[in-house]
């Protein structure tokens, strides 16, 4: 099991979060843009060359929110484990405002103010 974060301690890595994560996913934005004209073109070595990139730019960004010891559970989705379900934060979202249960998931998200049971 990995670290419990309070609400506080999980919106206190926000401004680390966010830096790392506009500028990837900008430069992921840029990459995918070209990936399609590669296609359209059907320069396939090109082509190739930026799914390569692209992965690696994600790889990374996941490998930046795990040193934070956050989850990552989808592509710019962060969850930081509250104990009875997530903290759920999804680029370009401005702040952590949103929990969700383990089993529900981000559809199942609520405003944090409103996590059942416990006062956020």
């Amino acid at each position: 099991m990995g670290r419990i974060f309070t609400l506080d301690e999980a919106r206190a890595l926000m401004p680390q979060v966010k830096a790392v994560t506009e500028p990837v996913y900008t430069l992921a934005a840029s990459l995918a843009e070209e990936l399609t004209h590669a296609e359209e073109a059907q320069d396939e070595r090109r082509a190739e060359e930026l799914r390569d990139r692209l992965q690696t730019l994600v790889k990374s960004w996941q490998q930046s929110m795990q040193d934070l010891e956050a989850d990552v559970k989808g592509l710019w989705l962060v969850d930081f484990d509250s104990g009875d379900g997530y903290w759920c934060w999804a680029y370009p979202e401005e702040a952590l405002d949103h929990w969700h249960s383990y089993e529900g998931g981000f559809r199942s998200r609520v405003p944090a103010d409103q996590r059942p049971g416990v006062q956020a």
